[in-house]
């Protein structure tokens, strides 16, 4: 799942992980209030097989109405089946130490990715994914990771 207010980030970002993992399912949000909208569905029809379920969440940190870190607050609260499954990552253009100290203090938060995307960050984050890879029924060879 990408959220980003930015249309041009998100179509990069998607083309950077196509271009890794062109098996990948993709979900973009322009903002994060849509994206809390859309998993407050999975968490009321959590059986529903045709609802997209993110493993990993690369979240802007500003943003207009709800901003990265409120979206954490209200990721949170959500009663999402395996929501400890999902992995978020700050993606940002903040420069700013403090919003590194406070995304690292966030206990859905995992990393911190300062843009742009690239081929090497998206390896990194899927390699981490690689114990799970058989239990997603991806192989090895669906995933790049050689990239590194």
């Amino acid at each position: 799942m990408l959220v980003d207010d930015n249309k041009v980030d998100l179509f990069v970002n998607q083309k950077i992980i196509e271009k890794v993992d062109s098996k990948s399912s993709i979900k973009s949000f322009t903002s994060a209030v849509s994206a809390i909208n859309y998993l407050k569905i999975l968490e009321s029809s959590p059986r529903c097989q045709t609802i997209f379920a993110p493993d990993v969440i690369l979240l802007d940190i500003n943003m207009p109405k709800l901003n990265g870190f409120q979206f954490i607050n209200e990721f949170n609260k959500l009663k999402i089946d395996k929501k400890d499954k999902i992995k978020i990552y700050m993606l940002t253009s903040s420069t700013n130490i403090d919003d590194v100290k406070k995304a690292k203090k966030q206990r859905s938060c995992v990393g911190f990715i300062n843009k742009p995307l690239t081929s090497h960050t998206v390896t990194e984050i899927l390699y981490q994914f690689k114990p799970f890879l058989i239990q997603y029924d991806y192989q090895e060879s669906d995933v790049n990771l050689d990239m590194r």
